[in-house]
């Protein structure tokens, strides 16, 4: 509407000058030029009700010599009409040279409503038109509110929205606005298409970007819901990979959508011309700078020698390259990587260029948008501060790392002119979200059982970028609370401290007869030695005892009128035959183990031990790796007081590597040793236990040494040796649609569990004294066998386990779910099988 005044003021004022008969607009009414051209003594005004007549007066701005001309006239009516205060202006020759202008005010409304919104809410729309309660009315705002609202319905998918306005009067030159919304059905992607892709498969490539198929699980989620900026953030995306593949001369020349009324839905289709793939042929070094050694830099290249051409290392290498540079003394180097194709070879020569930089300063560091958080904790992600040398390495490194905070919607870091030529103002533009987290977790396996976990946690406690969790966690076998903190800059340094009080109960079930509490403490302290190395110290200190039914330990060893009931051990030493009526066992009901009832015995344990963990990993995606490696290796020195020592070490390494057809190959291997320090023996509890987690096609504790005595739990006893490999590999289900998130495994497990080195013996006069036994009765047992009576009788065996299986991987709106079923291949002879396994959880 605004559009076509501004229009006809124009035509009208072009008419007049030639003198032609107009038809005056609606809302503009003119008098006849010749009466115009006399000379205007006054102004009045009629109609208006809230402008001030002033205010109107002062559109109308005499010319030069103080004269009112026609020209003068027409400015101050499109002016007047161009606020949209007035439906109507009007223009006319009163007596004595006196200009009369007659307006019409617009109404004020009086409130805005929304009808029919269901999945935006008013609180959202009001923000986003501009029509305003107790503002004043303008058709053409209404026009272009009604515009916005169905744009903001088509950014969240719904393209079939209708809105109509409605205005209904109201007394007092008032007005009510009512946006009714017919909302429609969501409007998904219906499909993703490729076109040029030959090295990667489409479902590789849809792996890569955000927007997803609509599927029958879309509902939990928004990827497939079709938005344009998204689409084109894509294809940047798609762009990268191919970089990061040694394609450098990939383009993705379009992204194509159209919308099919059929299905309802957008078809999408990429459109990727990939070109060579490239491997890199050489890599140099070079430098104008006096003085400089730029191959002393080449150990913080990334990039070698026949490996494929890999943007990501190149850039990393030049982030790497210039920080060290700045560390030497060239706080101005800028280190520019060059690359020369060999067409023919398909390799890139790569060089890096190390030069002087301009000599910039950073005059100031402004940040905005941080409502919350406290500009320390944005400032500390800095490796600069106000009048270092501007470093653009640096900068993006900070910006990467605010990002990685995970406090904030979005970062970004942009730089403006200071007040000379040689100084830089970095604005930090940043806008916060929600950092605090309700979950309830729940989740089954066959190992635990069910389990629910409810927690609370604070990413950026008091906006001071502290982390706090508290979670309770109830279950079948497993029950427990637990509080964490984390300062991640203890004093002002980039190390992390944490704090973790903990207390969990294990309870007995089908893979152990015995149940646990454990009530402990562990302050830690992290390192991030580079990107993809780290180091953690830590601290442990817990306490810890043995429950176990009564049954299990109340030392049956006299039945009827028998004095002496020997044990398995003895009885195949003396020959007696145990499946006789005259003796049953002194496990005759079902005893523990004597490990366990000797732990049971000794009560309470304290241990309090020293350790660290060593990382390394340079895995694509921790949740989801196609590539990389990562390397845990661990060691736990207990004896710093306490009543237990040992030195406990353990390294895990896991390959990740892509292989033709989407498929991803892992290599896993493992291993442990359990070394015994001191004069104090080394307790069941503080070996080794494995099963599926070394060998899958085992039960939990399901490997390894164990407790022989045929009347007896026969309790894994655990190892201090251990070690394990697996080969696996992961493929898609290409008839499925990639959202569902479904993938395939096959693998084979090979490992072994051995050297038991806990108590053997105990005496079973120390045993039936003790308090945890003080039902037993020695009565006319002899002392002289007494000893074997509660002697171990187990298997050591250093078996070879293996197996083969296959696995479902499901990446499910519940949380990542795995279903495995395996065979054992070669197993020891008193294994515990389980083929089947199943474990998941999430947060809901």
């Amino acid at each position: 509407m605004k559009f076509g005044l501004r229009l006809r003021g124009g035509l009208l004022a072009t008419l007049i000058m030639f003198g032609a008969p107009v038809v005056a607009p609606v809302g503009a009414v003119f008098v006849s030029s010749s009466a115009l051209a006399q000379t205007v003594q006054s102004i009045s005004v009629e109609g208006n009700r809230r402008v001030e007549v002033e205010t109107i007066r002062s559109y109308f701005k005499p010319g030069p010599g103080g004269r009112l001309d026609q020209g003068a006239i027409d400015d101050g009516l499109k002016a007047l009409i161009e606020t949209g205060l007035f439906q109507d202006v009007k223009i006319n020759r009163g007596a004595g040279g006196q200009l009369v202008v007659s307006v019409v005010e617009n109404p004020v409304i009086g409130r805005i409503a929304f009808e029919g919104n269901k999945k935006i809410k008013d609180e959202q729309l009001t923000a986003e038109v501009q029509s305003k309660a107790r503002g004043t009315f303008s058709r053409a705002m209404v026009q272009s509110d009604t515009l916005r609202i169905a744009e903001i319905y088509r950014r969240s998918g719904r393209y079939d929205v209708s809105v109509v306005p409605e205005i209904i009067e109201q007394p007092n030159n008032r007005v009510d606005l009512i946006f009714t919304v017919n909302e429609g059905a969501k409007t998904g992607v219906k499909s993703i298409d490729f076109i040029g892709n030959n090295a990667f498969s489409s479902y590789r490539l849809r792996d890569v970007i955000k927007t997803r198929e609509t599927n029958l699980l879309s509902f939990l989620g928004s990827g497939d819901v079709y938005d344009p900026d998204r689409v084109e953030a894509d294809r940047d995306l798609i762009r990268r990979f191919y970089l990061k593949n040694g394609f450098a001369d990939v383009q993705v020349v379009a992204a194509l959508t159209e919308y099919d009324p059929e299905k309802k839905g957008f078809n999408v289709t990429f459109k990727i011309e990939e070109g060579q793939q490239y491997r890199v042929g050489t890599v140099d070094f070079r430098t104008s700078i006096p003085n400089f050694d730029p191959s002393s830099l080449r150990s913080f290249s990334r990039v070698n020698v026949g490996s494929l051409y890999n943007v990501e290392s190149v850039e990393k290498s030049v982030e790497d390259m210039q920080i060290e540079a700045s560390r030497r003394g060239y706080a101005f180097a800028v280190v520019r990587p060059g690359g020369d194709r060999n067409f023919d070879a398909h390799t890139v020569s790569v060089v890096f260029n190390i030069d002087e930089g301009p000599r910039t300063y950073i005059e100031r560091i402004n940040i905005r948008g941080n409502t919350r958080t406290r500009d320390y904790v944005i400032r500390r992600e800095f490796d600069i501060s106000e009048g270092d040398a501007y470093n653009r390495a640096l900068v993006d490194r900070a910006e990467r790392r605010l990002k990685n905070l995970d406090y904030f919607k979005s970062v970004k870091i942009t730089t403006e002119p200071g007040s000379s030529s040689d100084r830089v103002v970095l604005l930090v533009d940043l806008e916060e979200k929600s950092t605090g987290d309700f979950s309830i977790s729940g989740g089954y396996s066959t190992t635990d059982g069910a389990l629910a976990e409810v927690s609370v946690s604070e990413r950026n406690l008091l906006g001071r970028g502290l982390f706090a969790k508290a979670s309770v966690t109830y279950g079948q076998y497993a029950r427990g609370y637990s509080l964490s903190f984390v300062e991640p800059y203890l004093l002002d340094y980039r190390v992390a401290l944490g704090l973790d009080l903990y207390q969990r109960q294990q309870l007995s079930n089908s893979y152990i007869s015995y149940g646990t509490k454990t009530l402990g403490f562990s302050p830690r302290l992290g390192f991030s030695l580079r990107e993809d190395l780290s180091l953690q110290l830590r601290y442990s200190i817990y306490q810890q005892e043995i429950t176990l039914p009564s049954n299990l330990a109340n030392c049956n060893n006299v039945i009827g009128s028998s004095t002496f009931n020997p044990s398995p051990a003895f009885a195949a030493a003396n020959g007696i035959d145990l499946t006789s009526t005259n003796g049953l066992g002194c496990y005759f009901d079902g005893e523990a183990s004597l490990p366990v009832r000797r732990e049971l015995a000794n009560g309470k344990t304290l241990t309090s031990a020293l350790g660290y963990t060593l990382t390394y990993n340079t895995l694509d995606n921790n949740k989801n790796p196609t590539d990389g490696l990562l390397i845990d290796f661990r060691q736990d020195f207990a004896g710093v007081g306490g009543d237990v020592s040992y030195l406990k070490t353990a390294a895990d390494a896991k390959y990740y590597q892509s292989l033709v057809s989407d498929l991803v190959g892992l290599v896993h291997l493992q291993g442990g040793i359990l070394n015994k320090v001191g004069k104090d023996d080394l307790r069941m509890l503080d070996h080794f236990q494995m099963g599926p987690n070394l060998v899958r096609g085992f039960a939990p504790n399901g490997i390894g040494p164990r407790d022989l005595n045929p009347f007896g739990t026969q309790d894994a006893l655990g190892g201090t040796k251990y070690w394990g490999a697996s080969l696996e590999l992961q493929m898609p289900f290409w008839f499925l649609p990639k959202e569902v998130g479904l993938k395939g495994a096959v693998y084979a497990d090979a490992g072994g569990l051995f050297d038991y080195q806990g108590p053997t013996t105990w005496s079973l006069t120390n045993e039936m004294t003790t308090t945890k036994n003080s039902n037993c009765t020695p009565s006319t047992i002899s002392p002289a066998t007494a000893g074997t009576c509660t002697g171990l009788v187990y298997d050591n065996g250093n078996v070879v386990r293996s197996s083969v299986g296959v696995g479902l991987i499901w990446a499910s709106p519940f949380g990542p779910l795995r279903f495995d079923y395996a065979v054992p291949l070669t197993k020891g002879k008193y294994d515990r099988v389980q083929e089947f396994r199943f474990g998941g959880g999430t947060s809901f």
